[in-house]
């Protein structure tokens, strides 16, 4: 009778913790803060009056850069980065903070074991009682029980803690994809001005060619008698010129090759680029969507928004702690005089339970400064959040303006270039025939010289731009 009386609160203990447990323990959601965004207008400054629904940003990746040689440089900068490592590796420990947070819900249990052995003086009121029921003056004692203690969450100071502990695990997975997005770019841009470089080589390479044969016709006019050694000189400086280029461009090459190598985890090496810079194109009309957009797809405005999240929910949790705690702890197992008289049961059996209100009083206003930092960390957070949104939209918009001028003046200088190679055309011609300085030759070259590499560093710029806005859109992150 003793037996089942024992078991059937061992039970009703049991099964009173576990409801208050599911009670407590649900899903906890995160609010959404982007009604605290600014005012967004419906489109980009220098977008154009076009509505455009979709977003380049919403783009993979590797659907965005078709160039083989950069997708592979890419995605060995995404698997070996360091900055990529460590990223990862933060998910990792936020990750294991959230689950010890959804723990919280559950009761702690703690199975003990111990034995005590008392001798208390034979003058005092125990020494006698010993002495005089048992026979004895001193007295042992064995127990081994579990022990559960619960809190119930009845602030949501539990909640609150899960909240702010999912917060911080996805703005770690927003910080991961921010860093690929930034390392997406840099790639990119870093490859685009390696196909610069090679382009200008090229140039150069080409001008030095007509510098010989500009050399070669005056070393024969000379010969002649029909110009004078000055002459012959001032051409054969401005053919070293055109060779001094070629070297520079080439060391320019390697420390470039080098530097996208190490961005890609690798140690320096060649790039094997199997393009030309000039047949690198982009869609003319580059969907941005609406300024809206960045508050889904900018991983640091994302970022910016959960850390309001947690915030918020740390402040609440903070203020929680300043009401009352209700905690339920029980206790059940054998004790005896002797470790062998365990067994006998149900004498051996106790069982015990007890509820607790804990209210702080005074604790020097600590746990109301720590509520009041908490509220200005929240507000300070928000202004993070407002300004990330102002700055996202403002990169768009200058990413927007440079590839439009950047198209406006490369039209130009291909007008340019265009008439400089027709003059040095005719000047060369007029050369041969007597009715062109030397000078005009030079000069000629030398405009032409000048106009195509200013051509080539324009096309990079428009391929920079391009690729900046398709990072401050939030491309990048999705492979």
């Amino acid at each position: 009778m003793i037996t089942t009386k024992y078991i059937n609160r061992t039970k009703l203990l049991a099964v009173s913790i576990l409801s208050f447990a599911l009670w407590s323990c649900h899903t906890d959601k995160l609010v959404s803060n982007k009604h605290l965004a600014p005012d967004l207008p419906e489109q980009y400054r220098d977008q154009g009056k076009t509505q455009q629904e979709s977003n380049i940003g919403s783009i993979p990746w590797r659907n965005f850069f078709k160039d083989p040689v950069l997708q592979g440089l890419i995605d060995s900068a995404i698997q070996h980065n360091l900055d990529m490592q460590l990223a990862l590796k933060n998910i990792e420990a936020a990750g294991l903070s959230l689950k010890q947070a959804k723990a919280g819900y559950l009761p702690t249990a703690q199975l003990q074991v111990r034995g005590n052995s008392t001798n208390p003086s034979n003058n005092s009121m125990n020494g006698l009682s010993l002495g005089q029921f048992l026979g004895q003056h001193h007295v042992e004692d064995y127990t081994a029980s579990v022990g559960l203690s619960w809190e119930a969450d009845l602030w949501g100071k539990i909640k609150s803690q899960n909240v702010a502990a999912l917060a911080s695990y996805l703005q770690t997975e927003e910080a991961r994809k921010l860093i690929q997005t930034q390392l997406v770019a840099q790639v990119a841009q870093g490859y685009y001005q390696l196909l610069m470089l090679y382009q200008l080589r090229d140039i150069a390479q080409q001008n030095l060619q007509l510098s010989d044969t500009t050399l070669r016709i005056v070393k024969q006019q000379y010969e002649v008698g029909d110009i004078t050694l000055l002459a012959l000189e001032q051409v054969d400086a401005q053919r070293l010129s055109a060779a001094a280029l070629i070297p520079d461009f080439e060391q320019q090459i390697r420390i470039q090759e080098n530097a996208i190598q190490i961005l890609s985890g690798k140690l320096p090496e060649a790039v094997q680029i199997q393009e030309q810079l000039v047949n690198v194109h982009f869609p003319e009309n580059l969907a941005t969507g609406v300024p809206a957009d960045l508050l889904s797809y900018r991983p640091d405005v994302k970022q910016a928004e959960l850390a309001v999240t947690g915030s918020q929910a740390y402040q609440h949790y903070v203020k929680a702690r300043m009401y009352p705690s209700l905690v339920i702890s029980a206790e059940a197992g054998v004790n005896a005089f002797k470790a062998s008289n365990w067994f006998n049961l149900p004498a051996s059996l106790f069982g015990a339970i007890t509820g607790s209100i804990t209210q702080p009083i005074f604790q020097r206003k600590e746990l109301k400064t720590q509520y009041e930092l908490a509220r200005v960390d929240q507000e300070k957070n928000v202004m993070i959040f407002k300004q990330k949104v102002i700055t996202a939209a403002g990169e768009v918009s200058d990413a927007l303006i440079s590839i439009q001028k950047l198209k406006e003046k490369q039209q130009i200088a291909v007008n340019k270039t265009n008439r400089l190679k027709e003059a040095t055309k005719h000047a060369n011609l007029l050369f041969e025939t007597g009715m062109a300085t030397y000078l005009e030759v030079i000069t000629a070259q030398s405009n032409i010289l000048q106009s195509e590499l200013e051509l080539a560093q324009i096309k990079k710029a428009e391929l920079a731009a391009v690729v900046d806005l398709y990072r401050s859109l939030g491309g990048g992150w999705s492979n």
